[in-house]
């Protein structure tokens, strides 16, 4: 696959370039549609199927206040088209100046003059341009001047539901892993760097924990949850607690992971939590023993749920 870092740096037209436009924040199962029937078509014509996406999400730029937190890093959206199957991936720099390209010049200018498009797929709902005036009607009217073809896809649908990033993002913001992961088609994950923590796992409650900083825009809604990890490539059962602390009351937001069966140094080291099922809500004891009486229950019951995942 070859990313090309924003349009100034596209050198010469693609080979009969079949194109999709997005965000595709998450890379779900509706984005990976898509994406099946560009490569699909791209064999056919013996062509390249091009993602066009942006960096940074338009919202930021646009209206800050309402953009949304990120289901995916832009190293990880990048990672996931790319085990798509997806030849070439055109990444545009989202500033001020370019949301006021019209949506006339966005076509006329950058999708068929710069890169030369010959067909382009999107959804029903897709809009783009200055003010988001471009629409699918209007992106078929502008390929019959320029002499390419739209394809709108249908609504892509999962158990009657419509498959979109603001509706896994509501859902992990509520908790609800498992529906997460049949939209995505994988478990939610985050990826993160352990760093030292208040070192209370080990030395008050014999449990160690892997205090996470992670570059995630989402976490899932404080909590215990079964999780699995990578570490070096190997994956492990887990536990992981979300929130606030408030056995302890130092109200410091914390990211932890207990690794099952793992011994050896994590400090420094980047893991990657997968998130399999919310187990409780974070809770206050009232005291130190009852936490950690609390945490032996919590582990034999997550290790009862990850027997199917590891």
């Amino acid at each position: 696959m070859k990313i090309i870092d924003g349009i100034e740096n596209i050198k010469k037209k693609l080979p009969y370039p079949i194109l999709t436009l997005g965000n595709f924040d998450g890379v779900h199962l509706g984005h990976q549609a898509i994406f099946r029937m560009l490569n699909e078509r791209a064999r056919e014509k013996k062509g390249t199927s091009v993602v066009y996406t942006f960096v940074p999400h338009p919202l930021s730029v646009i209206a800050p206040e309402r953009a949304p937190k990120l289901l995916s890093t832009y190293k990880d959206k990048l990672k996931l088209i790319e085990e798509s199957g997806i030849d070439v991936i055109i990444c545009a720099n989202f500033t001020k100046e370019f949301a006021n390209i019209s949506a006339e010049d966005f076509v006329k200018e950058i999708l068929y003059k710069t890169l030369g498009v010959k067909e382009i797929f999107i959804g029903p709902n897709y809009l783009f341009g200055k003010g988001r005036k471009g629409s699918p009607d209007l992106l078929k009217k502008l390929s019959k001047e320029c002499g390419f073809s739209v394809t709108v896809i249908d609504e892509i649908m999962l158990n009657n539901s419509t498959l979109s990033s603001s509706k896994i993002r509501t859902l992990i913001a509520k908790g609800k892993v498992g529906e997460a992961a049949k939209f995505l088609g994988r478990p939610y994950s985050v990826a993160g760097i352990v760093v030292e923590g208040a070192k209370r796992g080990k030395s008050l409650l014999n449990t160690p924990t892997a205090n996470l900083l992670t570059a995630n825009e989402l976490l899932p809604k404080d909590g215990v949850y079964a999780v699995t990890v990578d570490v070096d490539g190997k994956l492990y059962g887990g536990a992981t607690n979300i929130g606030h602390n408030p056995t302890f009351e130092d109200k410091k937001f914390s990211f932890e992971t207990h690794v099952l069966d793992f011994d050896g140094q994590l400090l420094g080291k980047t893991l990657r939590v997968y998130f399999i099922k919310r187990v409780r809500d974070e809770m206050k004891f009232s005291s130190v023993e009852e936490l950690g009486t609390q945490m032996r229950k919590d582990i034999e019951e997550i290790r009862n749920i990850l027997k199917n995942h590891l």
